[in-house]
């Protein structure tokens, strides 16, 4: 698998070109989309043609995570006669709050096939995502996507994974979907500490000792807000974690 980064940034930044979360997972001709904040859909269809997507899939209902399914409900209504649809699996609710957006029922159905994502295993393309609850808002998910073996039952993939926390409140919740060899793609909101009371989010050096636990391959870290340095964020999960670490930026490339 490909890991592309179309957005790092978090709910707000001072980092010059961030745009908010948002990761393309190819493999086998196929792209999955996780997550699509704020400023990131421009970056998304400079990366690759959107109505191609095999789905997209919103961790949480976070404007930050979400908010540009808007742009890219436009692109596939008005860009194409007839107009194109996209799937989405998000949690409950993500379409009340699009076609609150724009003040009418109907808005986001468009164009966007919206789904309930809920814990468990789903097929999307070639691609086996399991999805699991973290601690944040009252329904979210860290996601793991694998490339599904052929033949083989729910759950078996063909190598490695990658595991993206979304936001996440106790890195802990994490540990289920780790398995030796995996990518973990974290949020570090707060760099490498301390969270402000309340925010349910991690720091780069939980991050790290979940990373260390599961036995993953590698760390990469996003997400981290204005003000808190990259540098510190960087050394705190070196710290811990002996495998490489990476403070993602916009489209950064790795295979998974």
């Amino acid at each position: 698998m490909e890991l592309i980064v179309i957005g790092s940034g978090p709910a707000y930044t001072d980092r010059r070109g961030a745009a908010a979360a948002s990761f393309v997972v190819r493999a086998e001709g196929a792209a999955l989309l996780l997550d699509l904040g704020q400023g990131a859909f421009p970056n998304l269809a400079s990366t690759l043609e959107p109505s191609g997507l095999a789905a997209v899939v919103v961790t949480h209902l976070h404007p930050d995570h979400f908010v540009d399914l808007v742009p890219l409900r436009h692109y596939l209504k008005w860009e194409f006669d007839p107009p194109r649809r996209v799937r989405v699996v998000a949690p409950a609710g993500l379409t009340n709050r699009l076609d609150a957006l724009d003040g009418h029922e109907g808005f986001a159905a468009e164009a966007l096939d919206i789904e309930a994502l809920s814990e468990g295993m789903l097929r999307i393309g070639p691609f086996e995502v399991e999805a699991r609850r973290v601690a944040h808002t009252n329904e979210s998910y860290a996601i793991r996507v694998s490339v599904a073996a052929g033949g083989s039952g729910p759950g078996a993939s063909a190598g490695p994974g990658l595991v993206y926390s979304g936001d996440c409140g106790h890195a802990e919740d994490l540990l289920p979907l780790i398995r030796p060899g995996d990518t973990l793609l974290s949020e570090a909101s707060f760099g490498a500490g301390p969270v402000a009371p309340g925010a349910q989010h991690i720091t780069s050096g939980d991050a790290a000792r979940v990373a260390a636990a599961g036995d993953a391959a590698r760390l990469l870290l996003t997400h981290i807000l204005s003000g808190h340095s990259r540098a510190d964020t960087l050394a705190a999960a070196q710290s811990i974690f002996a495998g490489p670490i990476q403070l993602v930026t916009e489209r950064d490339r790795f295979e998974v």
